[in-house]
């Protein structure tokens, strides 16, 4: 009963303020867009910090009536989203393309200064040994199977079928709180032809990545609930593992060794993306709205 006043009073606040609290979901949705694009920043967690998680998993869940229900909300989240995504996927694919070895430096630290965040999320219902327990299978799994590929030299050619996998990724990254889709997809060479093909409104790549997205919502998205809902902080902490041991893979040592200018300005961006991602939490933090 308390749940639904709540409910109530805040829809009501936000519909008196109804252009003020549209730009700042725009902007927030923007922002969720950005994190779901920004290798190393999980969209679902960035719903999360913004109140909107459960709203947006209520959207996939039951889009019709959701939208209906809560369309003043919904709507400038997803114009804002649709905006941040295609914007920072068109830089991000000149960037990949003109300095690469930089470029995933600077991934690398925005992933690694996103860590003390995650695993503070992690942590919000509490820890078990099967916390840690999940935490290091998933990362000795996926460090096993990205190293094993790296060895055989697997080249992955993309396609339609891998796109569709991107597309499922993409969508992974906003049920799942923590999961960055550019963590499974930057070690498989998928990373930059997907960004750059959304950056340029690609249709070949467009297609088969919104089908994978929407098949993956329709079939996981209540069954990825109901493990957060159950088993979180088991779950969160196996998203952690699989991060850390994708980012190990991705980072360019043997660039650091050809001379000691590209040294320096690996670490240089590796510095910047650090303090991104530590000025982008304390942002989350600071913005604050209720939960919807």
């Amino acid at each position: 009963m308390d749940d639904r006043v709540c409910e109530t009073k805040s829809a009501a606040t936000e519909r008196i303020n109804l252009p003020k609290i549209a730009g700042l979901r725009f902007l927030q949705g923007a922002l969720i867009g950005l994190g779901a694009v920004l290798p190393g920043i999980s969209g679902g967690v960035l719903c999360g910090v913004f109140g909107v998680y459960k709203t947006v998993m209520e959207l996939f869940s039951h889009p019709v009536r959701t939208l209906r229900k809560r369309y003043h909300i919904l709507i400038p989240l997803i114009l804002g989203g649709s905006f941040g995504f295609v914007v920072v996927a068109r830089m991000l694919g000149f960037l990949l393309e003109k300095y690469p070895d930089p470029s995933v430096c600077l991934f690398v630290g925005l992933i690694a200064g996103m860590l003390p965040s995650l695993f503070r999320e992690a942590g919000i219902k509490g820890r078990s040994k099967g916390s840690f327990i999940s935490l290091a299978v998933c990362f000795a799994a996926i460090l096993a199977l990205l190293w094993s590929l790296q060895l055989i030299q697997a080249e992955i050619m993309p396609n339609f079928n891998w796109y569709l996998f991107c597309g499922f990724c993409i969508a992974l990254s906003v049920i799942a709180p923590g999961m960055s889709f550019s963590t499974l997809l930057m070690p498989l060479g998928l990373y930059t032809p997907l960004v750059t093909g959304i950056g340029s409104l690609n249709s070949e790549i467009l297609l088969p990545a919104g089908i994978g997205a929407l098949l993956t919502v329709v079939l996981l998205a209540k069954a990825v609930n109901c493990l957060m809902e159950n088993y979180y902080s088991i779950a969160f902490h196996g998203i952690i593992g699989i991060v850390m041991a994708a980012t190990i893979v991705i980072i360019p040592f043997q660039s650091f060794a050809q001379s000691p200018a590209g040294c320096a300005v690996n670490v240089i961006c590796l510095i910047a993306g650090i303090t991104a991602a530590f000025a982008l939490d304390r942002f989350n933090r600071k913005i604050g709205m209720p939960a919807v």
